[in-house]
């Protein structure tokens, strides 16, 4: 899955030592402040951990959001902020500006589902948070509502290949294929479409990569539109399917070598030399040939000029993001240890907030390397 999807820089973020000096006044919001900084720690080292599985961090994560939510939301639970909303800035860097060879079954599921839950997230993000940003996202920036946007479609169009793989491999039946293939090539097309109006400088990597995936599921429609065309005696309409088929996936390819050559940020994935994009040329040139042969002993039908219009919905296998709220605001949260923070004693000279000039270091992702490709199995 590493040298399928596309991905852009993990953002990085500066140290954050949770040291209010005067404003913590007792042991409770003492410790609060110690385990805000170790669970953050903890999250930002699983990023980065090959050996983290999606529930060792979804519990840091809550361990640590369920802190943090002190310094946002009343306890009260009503509609007002916390008096600490402020004593905090967090500084991030910005991702657009500045291979397993087979899966397991049980494994799929888990890419599938994660890719579930982070379209929910952001989603969530989208929809409950950014509004409430003490400063506004600027435009392009990866809190803009637009990048948001497009990161909730591509999870989705992502978890739906995983569908489109399980449903191949269990030979369901063509029209499905088609379907499931011709949604996820619209969620990618959705979100190109999303990104367009970005600077190509940030924009043009990531888009490229929308854009080949958009070719190569559509060549998959058609290509399994045109099984489902012959299997209703159309072997005309399924020769001119295949041959479309045969075009975009001729497109795919040329796509493929220009992302490979568009520079921008996040590492470059060879979508290409994967089995599974290999197959779909094999496919689509013997099932081709196989309706030409068909049609030139049984049928004798023309074949149209125009390809049949892909009209096509999935009952089965659509992706929705799952939703996502963020944990209980931690027990240790009590009116007593909010007060425990006096905000009257805090310095005039605030260092909490990050200097301007103030570095974050990048993020040293682990360098996964391929492995031989035996195609994307999954039983």
């Amino acid at each position: 899955m590493t040298h399928w999807f596309h991905r852009n820089p993990l953002e990085a973020t500066a140290p954050v030592s949770f040291n209010y000096y005067g404003v913590v006044t007792g042991p409770s919001a003492s410790k609060i402040c110690n385990d805000l900084r170790s669970s953050r720690a903890r999250l930002l080292e699983l990023f980065t951990d090959l050996s983290c599985n999606p529930e060792m961090m979804k519990n840091a994560a809550d361990s640590y959001f369920s802190l943090l939510q002190g310094f946002i939301n009343s306890l009260d639970e009503s509609t007002q902020e916390s008096k600490l909303r402020y004593i905090q800035n967090f500084k991030w860097t910005d991702t657009l500006q500045g291979q397993v060879p087979s899966i397991t079954e049980d494994e799929a599921k888990e890419v599938h589902r994660s890719l579930k839950i982070a379209a929910g997230i952001f989603k969530h993000l989208k929809e409950s948070h950014l509004p409430k940003l003490i400063t506004p996202a600027e435009k392009g920036r990866d809190l803009e509502s637009r990048l948001i946007e497009a990161y909730v479609i591509q999870c989705q169009a992502e978890a739906q290949e995983v569908t489109i793989a399980r449903a191949i491999e269990l030979k369901h039946a063509p029209g499905l294929i088609a379907a499931l293939a011709y949604e996820t090539a619209n969620f990618y097309q959705k979100a190109d479409h999303t990104l367009s109006s970005l600077e190509p400088a940030y924009s043009a990597k990531w888009r490229k990569y929308l854009h080949l995936k958009m070719c190569f599921y559509t060549a998959y429609a058609y290509c399994y539109h045109g099984e489902t065309l012959l299997a209703s005696d159309k072997c005309g309409e399924a020769i001119r399917s295949l041959q479309e088929a045969e075009k975009l996936y001729a497109k795919a390819e040329a796509l493929c070598k220009e992302y490979g050559e568009t520079k921008g940020p996040g590492p470059t994935v060879k979508p290409s030399g994967h089995l599974f994009f290999r197959k779909l040329g094999n496919l689509v040139k013997n099932t081709l040939e196989k309706c030409q042969r068909e049609n030139g002993f049984i049928y004798f039908q023309k074949i149209p000029t125009e390809a049949p219009q892909l009209e096509l919905k999935a009952n089965y296998g659509l992706v929705e993001p799952i939703p996502f709220e963020f944990p209980p605001t931690s027990v240790q949260w009590t009116p007593e240890t909010l007060a425990a923070f006096d905000l009257t004693k805090r310095p005039k000279d605030d260092s909490t907030k990050p200097k301007p000039e103030e570095e974050v270091k990048p993020v040293k992702e682990p360098d996964i390397k391929p492995q031989k490709d035996t195609g994307c199995y999954i039983s």
